[in-house]
């Protein structure tokens, strides 16, 4: 819908006319993509229509909470704040099985944002009071999409051309406020913006990191993956965007002039532009289904007794794993997949999973161990899972640091085989930053 609105100041590199619908997601950049024809490859709406019109639908709980927390409506017209949160993801195959359209890339790129609370700050009153904070914030239903691109989520030039306008107008609204009319009266706001809905991958791509599969293994800190095997707890966030473009500039410049190795080493692995702002967070989803990958590997390197081996052969191998699927179809008819997803990580980790394991493992130590690790594991999971830690649930929050470092203790002795000078992205990440991400 079109509603009146206006920026204070107004809107610097946004287009003056307000009342546009869906638009060329290129608009504002000169057709400069040689691959595909630009008008087809994306399409967007404004940001700042989107952000109206999303403020709009909530306009009902906007008075509503106003209400509710005793405030005259009347004398509440400035001082609104509303928290967005960003997020942004690939779309895997999406092409035509047999049609004759435009020729585009077969992969998409969906930018979208939720709006997680609304605030005012009274005239005369020091404190915000909250009077809108979305039910829930990670539902695909509380989502709004803003941009649909065709363009593969590692293509970093056509992703950047595709986004820049999107970046240049969040940068203007935040040094603006908008004026609306909500409940029949107009109203300022104005809007903070979250990276935090990015999957480890994205993040790479827009704060200028190497991929994930980099000897620097973290988004959050400097850690090295060797580093982050030997000590698998003690680690705080210290990366930042502002860091990061620092970075990338010693990088361009090579202002010592090192080699490339000493440089890299310098940049902590920063070495492309980043482009947008992301928040230190941890993508429950995808940690969810490193660390099961992880426990599906140590569970066949434990029916197999990998700690007396020192090389085993391929068929080897293959005979634990298919040993380990056989068992886990028949307690709890899992099919082996062909790359772990979602639904398989959730039903591997579970206390049923390990009691069918230990019965093909031989040693009764190695049993107990495996047991123990998967109920530390079970206890920091909701940690990360769930939407409000603190309140959902304070004692394994509480815990958690604790459970960590038993967690820690466990792989760096009785799993040592396969932690020595290596581990995994976001087994590094679960062990050494959820506390402080949370």
């Amino acid at each position: 819908g079109f509603h009146q609105f206006e920026w204070q100041p107004a809107l610097r590199n946004v287009s003056s006319s307000w009342d546009v619908g869906i638009i060329n997601g290129l608009s504002g950049w000169l057709n400069s993509i040689d691959d595909f024809p630009a008008d087809t490859i994306a399409r967007r709406f404004r940001y700042d229509v989107a952000l109206v019109s999303a403020l709009k639908d909530l306009e009902e709980d906007i008075m509503e909470g106003l209400r509710n927390r005793g405030l005259d409506d009347s004398t509440c017209t400035t001082g609104f704040s509303v928290v967005i949160k960003e997020s942004c993801d690939g779309m895997g195959d999406v092409s035509e099985k047999h049609g004759s359209g435009p020729s585009v890339p077969e992969k998409a790129v969906r930018f979208s944002f939720t709006v997680m609370s609304i605030s005012v700050r009274a005239e005369g009153e020091d404190e915000a009071v909250t009077i809108f904070r979305e039910p829930k914030p990670n539902s695909e239903l509380s989502c709004r999409p803003l941009c649909l691109t065709f363009v593969d989520e590692s293509d970093h030039e056509t992703l950047t051309a595709i986004l820049g306008p999107v970046v240049a107008e969040r940068k203007a609204m935040i040094e603006s406020r908008l004026i609306l009319s909500i409940g029949g009266m107009p109203r300022s706001f104005r809007f903070h913006f979250r990276g935090t809905g990015y999957d480890e991958k994205m993040v790479r791509e827009m704060e200028g990191l190497e991929a994930s599969g980099s000897s620097y293994i973290c988004t959050l800190c400097d850690s090295t993956r060797v580093e982050a095997s030997q000590n698998m707890v003690l680690h705080s966030v210290t990366r930042s965007h502002e860091e990061n473009l620092e970075r990338y500039e010693i990088w361009r410049t090579n202002p010592f002039s090192e080699s490339a190795e000493e440089l890299r080493d310098r940049v902590k692995g920063v070495s492309a532009k980043p482009f947008m702002e992301t928040q230190p967070t941890l993508d429950a989803l995808h940690c969810d289904i490193g660390n099961a990958t992880e426990f599906y590997k140590i569970f066949q390197d434990e029916i197999g007794e990998m700690y007396l081996k020192n090389n085993p052969g391929r068929e080897e191998r293959r005979q634990w794993r298919s040993a380990l699927d056989k068992q886990l179809r028949k307690k709890l008819k899992l099919k082996p997949v062909m790359r772990m997803n979602g639904n398989y990580a959730r039903r591997l980790m579970t206390k049923e999973a390990v009691e069918a394991v230990c019965e093909l493992v031989p040693s009764e130590d190695r049993q107990k161990a495996l047991t123990e690790l998967m109920d530390l594991y079970l206890q920091m999971k909701p940690v990360w899972r769930s939407t409000c830690p603190a309140r959902e649930c304070p004692d394994q929050l509480c815990r958690y640091s604790y459970n960590s470092q038993q967690f820690a203790e466990l792989l760096s002795t009785v799993f040592k085989y396969r932690y020595d000078g290596k581990i995994t992205n976001y087994l590094h990440k679960t062990l050494a930053h959820v506390p402080e991400i949370v």
